[in-house]
């Protein structure tokens, strides 16, 4: 595998998909190594079980470590100057690094995520053996913004034995930058059902914390604070949610480049005493949070520059908490969530429909309980990661008929 993020510590929330995507496959029996850069906060062993990991080193010096884990995009939607200095220097120790390894373990599979870069490091890498693209969200986009990055991404499609996509949405916009339509899936992420389940000790403990007691409704929201999750459109709601719910508290996880800009419109908006930002959170606490709120928004939209999450990992993780969820229809979570049966659905960009949607839970314990529950019981028995993996299994073998 090679991919420019991964967990970097236990909990880490970079790219914590593929931490379960890579154990899956060697659950599975597979050898799995992961050629990725180095990053001064990356404490992974050389191998836990079967997946061994290759870091690369490439920066001369430490501002230009800002190669993957998020560092790259500013505010997720332009490209850091320091991403373009350091981008060369990052793309060859890459694929030295990848081929060394795919020559010393006599690989089989060369599976890239991420189109741009990911994939021109494959498309470097693999030689004969068979490539697999996995395609994330912010490929594409950068992929369609950029007619250089455009036309590299339409070679490594044109290479591709096969390519995945999280959701329907992104696979059409692969298709159109050039991506075969008959070897290109939608294949969408997993849950851990074990990590992000109901626990009504983690509840009563958080809770305790937040000084928010057992009737008071807590909300609870996370990511990366980038305008595609369209957190602003929640505080704005939240106004209309104290007008009928004083004592409201909503928690808002994660770190960004939004983060005084959101602080800001908490303050001008009077509800500053509502809001808990709480930083960045490790997958536990972000499992724990879940569990301990009545209701999860995730308001994820199309941001003004088009970019928009393939299927935000909030949105799987709230589904297996059994914790009623507001969402969109953004990017690729229409293919998970469905109005009123696991799931209230809103319109993007619309605070007065997050507020009416949240408010409907609230004051209706028996609704809030059957969408969580219907949302926990399809977790459990369809979204589970050994399912993805079986599924990527199979477009292995797909891939590797394919170049015989």
């Amino acid at each position: 595998m090679i991919t420019t993020s991964y967990p970097r510590f236990p909990g880490d929330t970079v790219g914590t998909f593929l931490e379960p995507i890579a154990n899956g496959l060697a659950a599975r029996g597979h050898q799995v190594h992961v050629v990725l850069p180095w990053h001064p906060r990356l404490t992974r062993p050389s191998r836990e079980g079967n997946v061994h990991f290759h870091p690369f080193r490439y920066a001369p010096c430490r501002r230009l470590n800002v190669f993957g884990y998020a560092d790259a995009l500013k505010a997720d939607v332009s490209v850091r100057r320091a991403a373009f200095a350091a981008a060369p220097l990052a793309l060859a120790a890459a694929c030295r690094a990848a081929r060394r390894v795919a020559r010393e373990i006599r690989a089989t599979i060369v599976h890239a995520h991420w189109v741009i870069p990911g994939g021109a490091i494959g498309m470097a890498t693999a030689g004969r053996r068979p490539l697999v693209v996995s395609l994330h969200g912010s490929d594409v986009f950068v992929a369609e913004r950029h007619p250089v990055i455009g036309a590299i991404a339409r070679r490594v499609f044109a290479r591709a034995a096969w390519v995945t996509a999280c959701s329907d949405d992104l696979r059409s916009r692969a298709i159109a930058l050039g991506a075969p339509p008959a070897r290109t899936e939608t294949l969408p992420y997993g849950v851990d059902a074990e990590r992000f389940r109901p626990d009504d000790t983690a509840r009563a403990r958080l809770r305790r914390q937040l000084g928010v007691g057992a009737d008071q409704p807590l909300l609870f929201t996370a990511g990366r604070l980038v305008r595609k999750k369209g957190f602003e459109y929640l505080i704005d709601a939240l106004p209309q949610i104290a007008a009928c719910r004083p004592d409201v508290t909503l928690v808002l996880g994660g770190g960004g480049d939004l983060d005084a800009e959101l602080r800001s419109r908490a303050e001008a908006r009077g509800v500053s005493d509502r809001v808990v930002f709480c930083g960045v959170l490790r997958q536990d606490e972000v499992a724990e949070y879940l569990a301990a709120a009545d209701v999860v928004i995730v308001p994820s939209v199309r941001d003004d520059a088009g970019n928009v999450d393939g299927l935000p990992n909030v949105v799987m993780e709230a589904l297996a908490s059994g914790t009623a969820l507001v969402t969109t229809t953004a990017g690729g979570i229409a293919a998970v969530a469905r109005e009123g049966e696991n799931a209230l659905l809103v319109a993007e960009r619309d605070p007065a429909a997050i507020a009416a949607a949240v408010g409907r839970l609230l004051n209706d314990p028996a609704l809030r309980s059957r969408v969580g529950a219907t949302a926990r019981q399809e977790a459990v028995r369809l979204r589970g990661w050994a399912n993805f993996a079986e599924r990527m299994e199979d477009v292995y073998r797909r891939a590797a008929d394919r170049s015989c």
